[in-house]
């Protein structure tokens, strides 16, 4: 079988999806089911799981028995909140572990900020996290993260909650390839055709949630991005055919083809010269 392993567990599911920005728990729900996501994010800032008593709790919809509860930090922009929010996940889960760090820089564009998060890791893994970590695509800054003891790093192919896919395949391909940890693409995914290419390039996964929650049909989207990351994932694992700048090659043999009677120009039809 080829698993996705992260953290020394085992999963089937190579894509993670968020529980964010859909009309209710209902339909977060159902588009989790059509995902076939074994991963799923929750926003500790912005979703109950029991810290606010009386509301709908998201874990009465998707309980840990069923799924990998992954508590990230959105919505924080200083190591201190995202790691006092993670604490506060920890303890709300029974001492659960793993966890997706992130620490924005702006809220315009949510770019992470990387001197604060390279601060925020440091803190976490002294407190035995299992962090998973939102970054840039600086190749350098990946391999220093996975160096500190991050179990994933997971790049941004574009901004995020923007849609427009990988802009920067070429950074990407370099992290992958350097790489000792599991890299997830997060942030960015726009449609089907983002996440296969994701996937083709290499990544172990692709995490996301706009691109799912915001679609015209969530659910049937979800559907989608299911077997994108699949079919990329087994491009990827078949190994492309290599491209050939002005060299065709038929894709059928040329041996034993019935000679052609169509005259070509400059010559008659019986191929003798004129």
């Amino acid at each position: 079988m080829d698993n996705l392993v992260i953290a020394g567990k085992t999963y089937s599911s190579r894509l993670l999806v968020g529980t964010g920005k859909y009309k209710d728990f209902n339909e977060t729900r159902a588009a989790v089911e059509a995902s076939g996501a074994e991963i799923i994010t929750v926003a500790i800032r912005r979703t109950n799981i029991g810290q606010n008593a009386g509301e709908p709790n998201l874990l009465d919809v998707l309980p840990p028995s069923e799924y990998t509860l992954l508590p990230n930090t959105a919505g924080c922009y200083t190591l201190d909140d995202a790691v006092r929010t993670l604490r506060l996940a920890r303890e709300l889960l029974d001492g659960h572990s793993l966890v997706k760090l992130e620490v924005l820089g702006d809220p315009k564009t949510l770019y992470p900020n990387m001197v604060e998060t390279l601060k925020a890791v440091e803190i976490l893994i002294k407190e035995d996290f299992q962090v998973m970590v939102y970054t840039s695509d600086d190749p350098i800054i990946a391999k220093q993260l996975e160096d500190m003891g991050c179990v994933a790093v997971m790049p941004l192919a574009s901004l995020i909650g923007s849609g427009m896919g990988i802009l920067n395949p070429w950074n990407l391909q370099i992290i992958i390839d350097n790489a000792k940890i599991p890299v997830l693409v997060d942030a960015g995914v726009g449609t089907a055709s983002d996440a296969t290419i994701a996937m083709e390039l290499g990544c172990d996964g692709v995490l996301m949630n706009t691109a799912i929650a915001a679609a015209q049909h969530p659910v049937l989207m979800a559907s989608a991005m299911r077997k994108a990351v699949e079919a990329g994932r087994e491009a990827y694992l078949a190994g492309r055919m290599a491209k050939k700048l002005y060299s065709a090659s038929p894709s059928s043999p040329t041996e034993g083809v019935i000679a052609s009677t169509e005259k070509i120009p400059g010559k008659p039809a019986g191929g003798k010269s004129e």
